[in-house]
């Protein structure tokens, strides 16, 4: 059952935040902003808590058992560091033949599998294993999912002998290059769902949270203010491809914990002026994510952050994934685009990836909130059907909106 108090029908946002009336969204549409009736379905339609109980119940006892982790644990040799300052090598980097010895080069979509991964694995550990527990805890009302959740937010934000510095300053180095780049940011991409869960245990009371609140919002606070002022944060940010969307998803649930209305009212306007506008074509392609080595992957990549981050900033109305730019370019129109290559590979027009070209597509998350914002039962039949936990690395790595039950 559900948590005491809760209501299912209820718009959920980051700390209790409700965002602005529809008088701040632009009325045009290319695919008509939802009414609620289609946003919420019928009870029977599309059970969602009953989808996710039927898959989260049977993994319980292993999202239990999982011991925290930090990256203060795990030696980084390459760090020019701390043992608690995160550190990551890039992907697309080799040691370059011409050169023993010397600077790495770049070979766009090949992942050099001696790169360092250490401190990011454990990062996707803590991104997947608190939102499961804070959804088993939403499902069930069972105080042992909490405390399981309590212990690795501990360790990760508030304990000083484990916790994470809160910045990126030395992510995606590249060696003999860089000791740490802009583009990194992107790692912590998947601690997006871990706010989330910390905005459900606040709303809710969790047990013992009240103990480790403080900590656990002072380093959301912390990063957020160096994502959004330092160098690299803004760099970040002004990218023209899906490491701006990335950015914009964190910086918005980061800041929707905190109640940070200055800086939700800004990624609305950034998401609206600027993402849309430059990463969607009209027709709903995404030029910029279908001229990689990996079009495939890139594309689903950046259409779930940006449809968690549409759906995230209108409240849970659906609104900003139907709105439209006067020239018709719309979130909603580049899910309408990719759907059917999501329910039939074989039809996809262009090359296909160079790595990991069959492990995708898997329950992406824009089918869900596309099919939940336009009134696409198709989108949504199709999102049940796909796996909902691939175990693949590189696939779980670019599927970070794993929990819906923390968004919906």
């Amino acid at each position: 059952m559900g948590l005491p108090g809760r209501r299912r029908d209820s718009p959920v946002c980051g700390g209790g935040f409700f965002f602005a009336p529809r008088a701040m969204i632009a009325r045009r549409t290319l695919l008509l902003a939802a009414p609620a009736a289609w946003a919420r379905p019928r009870q029977g339609a599309f059970d969602l808590r009953a989808i996710e109980r039927r898959r989260l119940l049977p993994q319980a006892a292993a999202w239990l058992a999982a011991p925290p982790r930090t990256i203060a644990a795990i030696a980084a040799p390459r760090s020019p560091a701390g043992p608690q300052d995160y550190y990551s090598e890039g992907d697309y980097w080799w040691p370059d033949p011409a050169n023993p010895g010397g600077a790495y080069i770049r070979r766009d979509g090949e992942s050099n599998p001696a790169k360092f991964d250490g401190h990011r694995d454990a990062l996707i550990a803590f991104g997947r294993t608190v939102p499961a527990l804070a959804a088993l805890w939403d499902l069930t009302g069972e105080a042992r999912f909490a405390a399981a959740a309590m212990r690795h937010l501990a360790a990760w934000f508030v304990d000083p002998a484990t916790r994470m510095n809160p910045n990126l300053n030395h992510a995606q180095a590249i060696i003999g290059v860089n000791k740490g780049r802009a583009i990194g940011v992107i790692d912590t991409l998947q601690i997006v769902e871990v706010a989330r869960a910390a905005a459900l245990f606040a709303r809710h009371s969790a047990p013992d949270y009240a103990t480790i609140r403080a900590g656990v919002e002072d380093w959301f606070a912390e990063y957020l203010d160096w994502l959004t002022t330092s160098a690299f944060g803004i760099e970040e940010r002004d990218e023209k491809n899906n490491h701006g969307s990335c950015w914009l998803l964190q910086t918005a649930s980061f800041a929707a914990l905190l109640g940070r209305t200055d800086i939700l009212t800004d990624a609305r306007t950034r998401l609206q002026t600027i993402i849309i506008p430059t990463q969607i074509e009209p027709d709903g392609r995404q030029p910029r994510e279908l001229a990689r080595t990996k079009p495939y992957a890139y594309a689903l990549f950046n259409l779930d952050v940006l449809a968690a981050t549409a759906w995230l900033l209108d409240g849970g109305t659906g609104a900003l994934i139907g709105w439209t730019t006067p020239d018709d370019r719309s979130i909603g129109g580049a899910i309408a685009w990719m759907a059917p290559y999501i329910a039939d590979k074989t039809r996809w027009p262009l090359a296909p990836d160079i790595e990991y070209a069959g492990d995708f597509p898997v329950r992406q998350p824009s089918l869900l909130f596309g099919g939940r914002a336009l009134g696409r039962a198709d989108w949504l039949a199709l999102w049940q059907r796909l796996d909902p936990d691939p175990v693949i690395g590189e696939v779980v790595r670019n599927f970070p909106v794993r929990q819906p039950l923390l968004w919906l």
